[in-house]
């Protein structure tokens, strides 16, 4: 069986919609190379289910519609603030991302008056 390009095409089709590079989008979904993400859009490898698992749970994207082209392409669009900023948060070793939580938390109380 050999590579289901239609996959592969929608999976192109999710990141142009995004408006994201080929490593900005394989950095957001923990891909160590942007090769083997630009491998997967060409065709030369399969997205195996653990890629379409992850585009599914960060961007937004509609599993089925990945797989099978039914339904739209995105079943939440997601802000794309957000977007980038998991993109950075998922770079950070372990304590840095618990320092960024801690902040996040304080300016929710600043914003909410309570400090």
């Amino acid at each position: 069986m050999g590579v289901d390009r239609a996959v592969n095409e929608r999976i192109r089709q999710v990141r142009q919609a995004l408006g994201l590079s080929q490593v900005k989008f394989s950095k957001g979904i923990y891909l160590k190379s942007s090769g083997y993400y630009g491998d997967l859009e060409l065709g030369k490898i399969e997205a195996n289910p653990r890629i379409i698992e992850l585009i599914a749970a960060i961007y937004g994207a509609n599993k089925r519609w990945i797989l099978t082209g039914e339904g739209e392409m995105f079943d939440t669009r997601p802000d794309q603030l957000l977007e980038e900023m998991m993109i950075y948060f998922n770079q950070l070793n372990p304590d840095f991302k618990r320092y960024v939580l801690a902040q996040i938390k304080n300016l929710l109380r600043l914003q909410a008056g309570e400090m």
